[in-house]
This record gives structure tokens, sequence and C-alpha cells, in this order.
């Protein structure tokens, strides 16, 4: 049956910051997938240079194209990331501008949730809402609910230990992977 089908989901983490409550959210999260989902962590997208197409003319990086690779592999993708200045982080945008350039798109048809965690009330709704737009573009299968913006994350999260600490947000983000792997399986059907 389609529901037993087993998956493997990716984390791609829009922080560098060695205490980031970001990095936490998204290290708890294979012990919160459902049954019969698997989480890994892809690399860092700091390893990414500054997107310049004269660089891609003579080659993509390679930690670009290991990226896109384990993409491509992947049954779905959980995009953790802050809200910088109303949006993205510039790291997080830059290795989406490299992935955008990658043949085939390996974020194409992919389903993919969307986490943030700010230490604002509002949790990262505004980088949230800009991500999607990119996400659009590159044709990702976007998953609407449940959203997963984790306001007061210096509450939730202890970002020096790299543990997620409250037990209402452990449960949400369970419940949102359970729909990540219902649309995975869906879109596998």
């Amino acid at each position: 049956m389609a529901d037993q089908v087993p998956l493997q989901f990716v984390t791609l983490v829009g922080s560098l910051r060695r205490a980031s409550l970001n990095a936490a959210v998204a290290k708890a999260l294979p012990a919160l997938a459902p049954e019969g989902v698997s989480i890994s962590a892809l690399g860092s997208v700091g390893a990414f240079p500054l997107y310049d197409a004269d660089v891609q003319d003579q080659g993509f990086p390679a930690p670009v194209l290991l990226m896109a690779e384990q993409i491509r592999a992947a049954d779905g993708v959980i995009i953790v990331t802050p809200e910088y200045n109303y949006s993205m982080p510039g790291v997080l945008k830059n290795a989406i501008d490299w992935l955008s350039r990658v043949t085939p798109q390996p974020l194409a048809g992919k389903p993919v949730a969307i986490q943030t965690a700010s230490p604002g009330a509002i949790g990262g709704a505004r980088a949230q809402y800009h991500l999607r737009q990119s996400l659009v573009f590159l044709d990702a299968m976007v998953l609407n609910r449940p959203e997963a913006m984790i306001g007061l994350a210096g509450q939730k999260i202890d970002a020096e230990a790299q543990e997620l600490t409250d037990g209402a947000t452990r449960d949400f983000l369970a419940r949102q992977l359970v729909a990540l792997a219902a649309l995975a399986r869906k879109l596998k059907a």
C-alpha cells in the first residue's frame, strides 16, 4: 500500500551559526519522524560560493552538485531557517540560486516542508513567505498546512545543547512531518 512506502527526507538548514535555533530544530526531526520515515541532514549551505554565472561557466562547485543529487534522491525536503530582516537568510537564497541552475532541477515536483524558528513572536513568518515565492519558481510542491513557525524559540529550544525542549512544539512538528509524508506518498502514487 502507498501508506507503507518507506520515505527518506533531507533537511536543509538556512543558518550557519554554531548555536543556531534552527539547526537544533533540524537535529530534533529524525526522532519526531513518523513510522516509515527517515530524516538525514544535507551539508551546509555555507559550503557554496556566492552565486556567479562566471563560476558556473567553469563548472558547478562540488558541494552544489552533491546537495542537488541528495535532494533529487530524497522523497522530500524540510527547510529549516531563521528569518533575517523580514526575509530568508542570504546563505539560503544563495543555495537556492545555485540549486536552481542544476539540470534536472532537483526541487521540481519535490515535496517540501518549511519550518522557521525565531526569538520573535511570529516565528519567522515573513521568511517563510519569501521562501515560498522562490520555491514556486522552482516548481517545488510546498506543503501548505500545517505551517511550522516557532515563535519565542529561545524559550523552547536550548541552542547551546542543540535540543528542542518544548513538548508542544515537538508534537506540532511531528504532525507536520506526518502531513509531509502523506503528501510525498500521494505524489508517489
